[in-house]
């Protein structure tokens, strides 16, 4: 359920594209620094993006770096990171774990069943976010049991997943972050489900969508829940005090997180 909140690069600056690539290098870094080559596969856009959102809004101290890696042996690649990369990096881990079981229970797949256990050692930091997560996953597996098809329920069940991933502490900006990340889910969820729609009523798997997938209006409904979703999304964003990579910030709340969409 994650690979949708990208950059829609033509749109950014070559600067500003080499800054997105740096923070996504330095998240690369420090999931294998912490976590090791089973941490650092798991990496995703969607996590350089909180990276980005919490370090330019924080203004943490940063650090500058250049490395090789596996991807690009032969020249060394410009890294940014702080704090806050190491805090995303954990939640990276998390999310990517509880993927891998979700993913073994939906298909069975023994690689997936694998990895988790992997990873299952790597997520006893911040537990009690753990245990807040695990227990809204589990929740999620109930509705999609009972074939749950409200989908402001469903949605806004990985919508407070998200809000407790992008909330690193308890101060001022968490409610504002907390609703940012609320939303940023319901539209992640939503998309997700509207993109396997087709594959899910060939394989007869649990979509919210099966009893309206058929209906006319069904593609101007989607549209609209996605932009509502983004419409309150973007307005927590703008609450924000944030001056440092705002072009690149807006760049994937208002073009980026479409592109999938579009595809």
């Amino acid at each position: 359920m994650f690979g949708y909140v990208l950059i829609n690069k033509p749109e950014l600056k070559f600067k500003e594209y080499d800054m997105y690539k740096s923070y996504y290098c330095g998240l690369c870094h420090t999931l294998k620094k912490r976590h090791g080559i089973a941490g650092q596969i798991s990496l995703t856009y969607d996590m350089t993006f909180l990276t980005i959102l919490l370090t330019s809004l924080y203004e943490p101290d940063i650090t500058e770096e250049s490395h090789r890696c596996i991807s690009h042996p032969l020249s060394k690649h410009f890294m940014v990171s702080s704090k806050y990369t190491d805090y995303v990096a954990d939640m990276n881990i998390i999310l990517a774990y509880y993927k891998s079981l979700d993913d073994w229970n939906d298909e069975h797949n023994i690689f997936k069943l694998a990895y988790s256990s992997l990873l299952k050692h790597k997520c006893k930091q911040h537990e009690q976010k753990c245990l807040a997560i695990s227990n809204l996953l589990n929740q999620l597996q109930e509705y999609e049991k009972s074939g749950e098809t409200n989908i402001d329920i469903v949605s806004g069940t990985f919508g407070k997943i998200m809000s407790i991933v992008c909330t690193p502490q308890n101060d001022q900006w968490a409610p504002t972050l907390e609703r940012l990340g609320f939303f940023l889910g319901k539209f992640i969820y939503i998309l997700d489900a509207y993109k396997d729609i087709n594959k899910d009523l060939k394989k007869n798997n649990y979509n919210p969508f099966k009893n309206i997938c058929n209906e006319p209006d069904f593609n101007d409904r989607i549209e609209k829940m996605l932009t509502m979703m983004m419409a309150e999304c973007s307005k927590q964003f703008e609450y924000l005090p944030i001056l440092d990579n705002i072009n690149i910030l807006r760049n994937i709340l208002y073009a980026g997180v479409w592109t999938k969409y579009y595809e």
